[in-house]
């Protein structure tokens, strides 16, 4: 089954082709880098994969429903999920809390004013479970703003794994961590379920084909190279716009 299928996407702004003409398929549970240098149009990519950018032309499709027009709260209903290059959480709230909010903003529950978050025990099981996989169950009573950048990060892939995505977009999940964290947060993506679909950007190269089965190089909104990591590795056009290497 395919996953996400793009198909002559393009976005413009101006004059200026930020999506070129990108296709691409990618199957179910398959973990899908894409990179290139700054500029390349990736996040832009992804923002009309999204839905939070209505593409210019071309067609997205999610397990061959075409959501070219569809808007985000659509797309997510039907399984897309995201985390961005910037953390979006709320500082003066606990780690658990962050999570029940992510939770019950895709139930039904949530038009139900008059009975407290903690009145369902099965939605708090359910996010507890969500910071055991990423590794923060024994910081869920701290306040978000105690974490480090790196506990910030798992804490919004927990985000976006409690909804039980099928298809999940990180963009540049390693940004601006230290070493020992980045190494972390790749075993983190590396034990999600087969059942989940991972699209990321990464600019780390060591993560991105680390955890890549298949890679995808952008240059200028336009697709050079696409295949294993290791053909990616020894083609001259990735080591020419990407890896500064003539």
């Amino acid at each position: 089954m395919t996953a996400v299928e793009i198909s002559d996407l393009r976005k413009t702004f101006g004059g200026i082709h930020a999506v070129d003409a990108v296709s691409m398929r990618v199957p179910a549970g398959q973990r899908r880098a894409i990179i290139g240098p700054n500029g390349a149009g990736k996040t832009t990519l992804f923002n009309c994969l999204t839905g939070a950018l209505r593409p210019t032309g071309g067609r997205v499709a999610l397990f061959g429903q075409d959501v070219t027009r569809l808007p985000e709260h659509r797309r997510a209903a039907l399984g897309l999920a995201r985390t961005y290059q910037i953390t979006a959480l709320f500082p003066g709230l606990t780690v658990l809390e962050n999570v029940l909010l992510a939770l019950n903003g895709t139930s039904r529950r949530k038009w139900v004013l008059h009975r407290p978050i903690e009145g369902y025990a099965d939605m708090r099981a359910h996010a507890l479970a969500a910071l055991e996989r990423i590794g923060l169950a024994a910081r869920s009573a701290a306040l978000v703003r105690r974490l480090s950048y790196g506990e910030r990060r798992q804490l919004e892939l927990a985000l976006a794994l409690v909804r039980a995505p099928r298809v999940l977009l990180l963009d540049e999940p390693a940004a601006g961590l230290a070493p020992a964290d980045r190494g972390r947060l790749a075993e983190v993506i590396r034990a999600i379920d087969r059942a989940v679909t991972v699209i990321l950007i990464e600019h780390d190269m060591t993560i991105a084909l680390g955890l890549a089965d298949e890679v995808t190089v952008l240059h200028r909104g336009r697709v050079i190279v696409e295949g294993s990591p290791a053909v990616v590795q020894s083609d001259p056009r990735v080591r020419e716009v990407y890896l500064g290497i003539a």
